[in-house]
């Protein structure tokens, strides 16, 4: 399939499918963050790995900061992997769309989500669970 050519749009079953298995995953950076959740809701639709050029990239949440503060947010770090699949940026969040959201000056208070149609969803410690915060980037997927 051509990078640019765009999945079917996906299903609140599919989310509420790849939200509980995601739930079932212990946190890992690299692997389960909250960046990664992106990819692998990406993936979970039947892209390519979006982040596969951040994969084993760094260990721990200090290297993973020092990615976003090198790159100077979230966004930057998530632009290119959208780009990879063929992501779209759109102006208001729809069912499955991924995006950046949190604040637009700190870039420690900055997370990947996934909007499930009525709210953003955010891989956290322990597990997914919503989250109020400003969109910075949307991207439908």
């Amino acid at each position: 399939m051509a990078a640019h050519q765009r999945k079917s749009i996906p299903t609140s079953a599919q989310l509420a499918a790849f939200i509980q298995d995601h739930n079932t995953r212990a946190w890992r950076p690299c692997q389960v963050d909250c960046c990664m959740f992106l990819a692998s809701w990406a993936m979970w639709l039947g892209h390519p790995d979006p982040a596969a050029h951040l994969r084993g990239t760094y260990t721990d949440d200090d290297g993973f900061r020092s990615i976003i503060a090198q790159a100077g947010g979230v966004e930057p770090v998530v632009q290119p992997c959208a780009d990879t699949i063929g992501g779209r940026r759109i102006e208001r969040p729809r069912l499955g769309a991924i995006g950046v959201i949190g604040s637009p000056t700190n870039i420690q208070r900055q997370w990947g989500a996934i909007f499930d149609g009525n709210r953003w969803l955010v891989r956290f410690r322990d597990n997914v669970a919503p989250m109020t915060a400003r969109a910075l980037a949307i991207w439908e997927i």
